[in-house]
Parts: C-alpha cells; sequence; structure tokens
C-alpha cells in the first residue's frame, strides 16, 4: 500500500469514489474541473496502481486548513485506510505549520475516532463564505463542522493590531448593472 500526492491521472479514480458516494448523499459531488484545479490538495492511497482511497488538505489561512473529499473504496472500508489517509494529511498539515484542521461531514463518528470535536459552524467563516456560497445544499445545509487544534487545544489569542497603526484605505469595487 502507498500514499502518494495524486496527478492529474487519478482524477477518473477519484472522482469514481467520491461521486459514488456523493449519489448515496454522503459526500457533495466533485467535478472533473473542480478536481484538476484542486489537485495539489489530494493524497491517495494505491495498492497495485489502483486507487483505493483519497482525500484533500486545503488551506484557508496561515495557519487553518480543511480536510475534505475523504473517501475510500467501499471494498476496503473498516481496513484502516481511511485513518491512514487522513494522518497523511495531518502529517502534511503538520509540515506546513497549520495549528487547526477542521472538516464539514456527515460522518462525524470517523472524525470523532481521529480527535475532532463538533463547532458551530459560525465559527468557520471563511469555508462559509467561500466555498459554501457555491454549495448546492447551501440554504439546507446538514453537514456537520468538526475542528481538530493540532496543539491539542485552540490556539492562544494573537494580540489585534491597533487600528491607529493600520493603512485603511477603501476599495471600490464594481458596481453591478442591472437591467432596467
Amino acid at each position: 500500500m502507498k500514499v502518494r500526492k495524486a496527478t492529474m491521472k487519478d482524477i477518473p479514480a477519484m472522482l469514481e469514489l467520491i461521486n459514488g458516494y456523493a449519489r448515496e448523499g454522503i459526500m457533495l459531488p466533485r467535478t472533473e474541473f473542480e478536481m484538476a484545479e484542486n489537485i495539489r490538495d489530494f493524497t491517495v492511497v494505491e495498492r497495485d496502481g489502483r486507487v483505493l482511497a483519497c482525500g484533500a488538505l486545503h488551506f484557508y489561512t496561515p495557519t487553518m486548513g480543511e480536510v475534505r473529499s475523504i473517501a475510500v473504496d467501499p471494498r476496503a472500508k473498516g481496513t484502516g485506510l481511511g485513518r491512514r489517509l487522513a494522518a497523511a494529511l495531518e502529517d502534511e498539515a503538520r509540515r506546513c505549520r497549520l495549528e487547526t484542521l477542521f472538516a464539514f461531514t456527515y460522518v462525524p463518528d470517523f472524525f470523532r475516532k481521529l480527535g475532532y470535536v463538533e463547532v458551530d459552524r459560525s465559527e468557520l467563516p471563511l469555508k462559509a463564505w467561500k466555498d459554501c456560497m457555491r454549495c448546492p445544499k447551501f440554504h439546507c445545509c446538514d453537514e456537520l463542522a468538526m475542528i481538530r487544534y493540532l496543539s491539542g487545544s485552540p490556539p492562544a489569542a494573537k494580540k489585534l493590531a491597533d487600528p491607529a497603526d493600520l493603512d485603511v484605505r477603501t476599495i471600490q469595487l464594481p458596481a453591478v448593472k442591472r437591467p432596467e
């Protein structure tokens, strides 16, 4: 069994795994374009050249990342591949000096076994505004938000900069022209 970073040639197998679970309502579907765009985030577990599991570590801030799209071939469930994959993603997060990992999931027991705890989704605002806005379940989300502090406890609060020391400038956003 080999754990490695995904390549473009892995996309069909990863889509089969992820979208197989999506058809069961357990995961959100992914497109080939999304997979290609985010291929650097993905890690796979393979045996004899066959992808048996995949998952991604997606960065949101210099200290926080999301573990997403963990999928294990149904015939290999219960063999520890999901845990092995999650451990590889956590190792990658630690190498990149992340402090916190989070996940949105329909399978909270898996993440609880890995040390994640359930949190209110409002504690993860970057995720909500960046990706959730595109999600078909945005207005009726039923995934649970889970978080894992890699140090074992929440990072110490950082002192915010004094507003008087900030270079505050306004940015003019383009106006959307609506048909009259």
